[in-house]
């Protein structure tokens, strides 16, 4: 399955029910079906430096909600 950058947000967050919602990382690869770690990282990492995450901690592991859509 290829991931995309509005898959991940769309998971995350809805802007009408749960604004501030954080999804951690075992929840996003289990969502999205992910069989290739490394590409989910690269993207939330990107998704990092665009400001567009944020990187917060959820449960005692990594965990992302959205700053910006």
């Amino acid at each position: 399955m290829f991931i995309k950058k509005i898959d991940i947000l769309n998971y995350i967050t809805d802007f009408r029910k749960t604004p501030n919602e954080i999804k951690s990382l075992s929840e996003l690869k289990i969502h999205l079906k992910v069989t290739d770690e490394s590409a989910l990282l690269a993207m939330l990492e990107e998704m990092k430096q665009l400001r567009t995450l944020r990187e917060v901690e959820k449960n005692g592991e990594r965990g992302f909600q959205v700053a910006a859509k």
